[in-house]
């Protein structure tokens, strides 16, 4: 492998570093990402801060290697069908990242439907395993396009349960409610801030705060410092660029901001 500078390091490169960190402290636990950006996340996490993290095809099958985007892996560890995923969603030993069309100040996700619950404007995916997701497991979402469209002050249709809400349904709903971090194509975020609503825990290097604020709908929780999400160490650069996604598929959700042409 060659060796990577880091002064090129793109946006992309930084979100699939930041995912990698959200999954860093979970030890044995499955890693179960949802979209592309997050696979990618995942994968470089088991091949750095977290070896332990248990990985899938997406599929049918455990992984004990780690694969290219959208490769297929040589050593399978396991397997586990589509109809087993929900024994392990109630068991509880699984981390999900899941993708949101809208979030609201408390956390909550919307994917299922744009407008009134009864007489919807456009239908989505559906609630689908989202509810079961947010009362069993731990959940982080990814965002590649952070507006004021997507963070929104409330969510037309609850799909994923906020913890403010999960409290207020009581224990069955709060016991593993667990909202761990929300990474968008900005910054990185939890839902511990006042009153369980989300707060900025970076901004990515080239944006400023006043520029997450302007693309979120809702107030959001600022601390007094906030730091620069950290740039991926040249060892990860070479996992992300040769390893994992040599062609480059990251750029589809993340791509570069166009150059100047003067510059």
């Amino acid at each position: 492998m060659t060796d990577t500078a880091t002064n090129d390091v793109t946006r992309a490169d930084v979100c699939a570093a930041a995912i990698a960190d959200a999954f860093a402290e979970d030890g044995e636990i499955f890693g179960s990402p949802m979209g592309l950006l997050p696979m990618l996340g995942v994968r470089l996490a088991k091949l750095t801060s977290n070896p332990d993290l248990v990985i899938s095809d997406g599929e049918s099958l455990f992984l004990a290697g780690v694969p290219p985007l959208f490769g297929k892996s040589d050593v399978i560890e396991g397997w586990i069908p589509f109809r087993k995923v929900f024994d392990v969603v109630a068991y509880g030993k699984r981390h999900v990242m899941m993708g949101a069309t809208q979030i609201d100040r408390h956390g909550n996700q919307n994917i299922s439907a744009i407008g009134d619950f009864a007489q919807p404007k456009r239908q989505l995916l559906g609630s689908r395993g989202a509810p079961g997701n947010t009362v069993n497991n731990r959940t982080s979402y990814w965002v590649p396009k952070h507006s004021t469209r997507v963070f929104v002050e409330h969510v037309d249709i609850v799909s994923g349960v906020g913890p403010k809400r999960a409290k207020e349904a009581g224990p069955g709903a709060a016991r593993f409610n667990d909202i761990h971090r929300i990474v968008t194509n900005l910054g990185v975020f939890d839902v511990k801030g006042a009153d369980d609503t989300v707060r900025l825990l970076s901004v990515h290097p080239g944006v400023t705060v006043d520029e997450v604020v302007a693309a979120t709908g809702f107030t959001l929780d600022v601390p007094a410092e906030v730091p620069t999400t950290r740039v991926p160490s040249t060892e990860e650069l070479v996992l992300i660029r040769e390893v994992l996604d040599p062609k480059g598929l990251r750029f589809r959700e993340v791509p570069e901001p166009a150059k100047d042409a003067a510059s």
